[in-house]
């Protein structure tokens, strides 16, 4: 598992960023993420949103209670999580409804709606993926490395309507909208895609490293769970 604090092959701790983050520091890094999201979309290739990423980020998200996504490291998010997954997915865009911003603890929650750019002809408007969508990042300034001062993402964690998802891919293709590259996407699926794990195979946490580490937590449980009764 990937640990807070760790340290990267160059010698500088990323995870381990300190903490004399300002709102405004974090709202500029925040605004040029909106801004090479953007630029992602316009030229459909999402892979230059890479270098906001830590050396050791982390990246997943779940498809199904055994089949999560994650990529360690900023070469695997590079290569997987806004390569192989967001292949085929031209003329998509990702539009960031609400942003919480919360300087204390270095997070950011992004909240996306995700739509296609195909126009449904029978109401005139986009095939849009319903649902609440969103991304949850940790941002820390990086410590050492080629990165040293730099913000970053430590840390992303996205979630969103699967069944919706499957829902709104199906009508595409029902409609006969859905390109090439679009069936092609949907057919890399399963397991042995890179970055495809069993729950007890993940390299990295569901929560986020310092979350399932129990850094956050603001609420402990009222009760502890009850022991089973003795079967006799």
């Amino acid at each position: 598992m990937v640990s807070a604090g760790s340290t990267t092959a160059e010698g500088g701790s990323t995870t381990g960023g300190s903490t004399d983050l300002s709102r405004a520091e974090i709202e500029e890094f925040w605004d040029s993420w909106l801004a090479v999201n953007r630029e992602a979309e316009r030229i459909g290739d999402w892979r230059i949103m890479a270098e906001h990423y830590a050396l050791d980020a982390t990246y997943g998200w779940m498809y199904a209670p055994d089949e999560h996504f994650m990529a360690v490291g900023r070469d695997q998010i590079r290569d997987w999580a806004i390569g192989i997954e967001m292949d085929g997915l031209d003329g998509w865009h990702y539009d960031y409804q609400a942003t919480v911003i919360d300087e204390r603890n270095k997070m950011v929650v992004g909240f996306w709606k995700q739509r296609s750019g195909i126009v449904d002809d029978t109401t005139g408007e986009e095939f849009e993926i319903l649902g609440i969508g969103g991304s949850w990042f940790g941002v820390e300034r990086q410590v050492g490395g080629p990165d040293d001062g730099q913000l970053k993402f430590a840390w992303q964690r996205d979630w969103f309507d699967m069944p919706s998802t499957a829902h709104t891919f199906l009508s595409i293709i029902q409609a006969g909208k859905a390109p090439d590259t679009l069936l092609k996407r949907m057919s890399v699926t399963g397991l042995d895609v890179p970055g495809h794990y069993r729950y007890r195979d993940l390299p990295s946490t569901v929560w986020p490293p310092p979350v399932e580490a129990g850094e956050h937590v603001t609420q402990e449980p009222v009760v502890e769970l009850a022991e089973t009764p003795e079967v006799k």
